[in-house]
């Protein structure tokens, strides 16, 4: 294993944000892997790390594929992790907004471009990310809608989904898009949860990782995970909103899996403790997002399923 800075920001009041990159093999690049660009993105952070750690160990036991090599960098932004700030500490600006970067602009623009110059030119790239409100995934992998997009490879992550998402104009300064324009294939990696560790949840995104990169030589031995993706698009997805504020009590199975008209929540008035609304599913279908609060506003996205 190799460790190299790809990026480093002085600062005035405490030590210097490096941006570090662990590197396992040698010869082409192969696979690129990046972590948290967010401060909330615990578990982003967690997995790469877990990454990390058994890399090393099959690279010990020289099961890394010949002429491959693998890079994972398990978070962009640690300074706002040791506060807990989701976005830039100063300027409260998105890193994953601010691709390919600029050198002369702002903090997060010169980030972009530093990390964004360092792992240019490999031919599959992984990003984990997060959505933008909190909540509870049916874990999937998510491509973009553009020409150099592949379905087909995407489901050698062997995750229930995979999600084809029609770009909008803010997305085109996202890393994922930005990696496929510059021929890198990508794909970005949604785990169960983001602002806490769930370790059964790690496991599994990491066995979809190593999986992965069994698939196309990067790494030898056995397969982690086995199974068939569905292809989707998020267009055909039906979202649930609050039509009521107050309290909210989901009254989800386990299952992931909903009927159509099954009750999946209540909202309660949160001063006279009458029940206000229920939610009912409006088709059947499997369970892609939940609200994860204990209070919710009205208009309030608290679900959205595939269709069945």
């Amino acid at each position: 294993m190799k460790e190299q800075i790809l990026f480093s920001l002085k600062s005035l009041y405490r030590e210097s944000m490096d941006i570090k990159g662990y590197i396992f093999g040698e010869g082409e690049k192969s696979v690129c892997i990046v972590g948290s660009m967010r401060g909330n993105e615990v578990q982003q952070t967690y997995i790469c790390s877990r990454l990390i750690h058994t890399l090393k160990k099959t690279e010990e036991r020289g099961e890394i594929g010949k002429g491959k090599s693998i890079m994972v960098i398990p978070s962009l932004n640690t300074y706002s992790i040791n506060i807990g700030k989701r976005f830039w500490p100063t300027d409260n600006t998105d890193i994953n907004r601010m691709f390919p970067g600029y050198g002369l602009g702002e903090t997060t623009q010169r980030i972009a471009a530093g990390v964004f110059e360092s792992i240019q030119g490999y031919k599959y790239g992984i990003q984990f990310a997060s959505f933008y409100i909190p909540g509870k995934f049916l874990p999937h992998v998510k491509i973009m809608q553009t020409e150099y997009m592949d379905a087909e490879t995407a489901k050698l992550f062997a995750l229930p989904y995979v999600v084809i998402r029609n770009p909008r104009p803010y997305d085109t300064t996202t890393l994922n898009y930005n990696w496929q324009i510059w021929n890198t294939k990508a794909f970005s990696l949604y785990a169960k949860q983001t602002n806490a560790i769930d370790v059964s949840d790690a496991e599994y995104m990491e066995n979809s990782v190593l999986t992965f990169l069994h698939k196309i030589g990067a790494i030898e031995g056995e397969e982690r995970l086995f199974g068939a993706s569905v292809v989707v698009n998020d267009s055909s997805f039906v979202s649930v909103h609050a039509k009521k504020g107050g309290f909210f009590l989901s009254e989800l199975n386990d299952s992931g899996f909903v009927r159509e008209g099954e009750k999946l929540a209540v909202i309660v008035d949160p001063l006279s403790g009458e029940v206000s609304e229920k939610i009912f599913a409006p088709c059947k279908g499997r369970l892609y997002y939940s609200f994860p609060s204990s209070m919710t506003h009205q208009g309030t996205l608290l679900f959205r399923i595939i269709p069945d």
